[in-house]
């Protein structure tokens, strides 16, 4: 598994967290930032899993 799909969870998980603290505490700012760190991990992950694919086209 490629390290950009390990990060990207992390900070898909690391933006859930910061949006519901951001909706809960009234904090628009923390929610915005959530919402950009979810968006940062999909496009992580989406990087991570067309190397993983890139890795296993190449072993065949």
């Amino acid at each position: 598994m490629d390290k950009d799909r390990i990060e990207g969870a992390a900070n898909q998980a690391k933006g859930a967290i910061k949006e519901v603290a951001g909706k809960v505490t009234g904090d628009a700012k923390l929610k915005a930032e959530g919402a950009a760190d979810k968006a940062k991990g999909k496009i992580q992950n989406a990087v991570g899993g067309a190397k993983d694919a890139l890795r296993d086209a190449s072993r065949h």
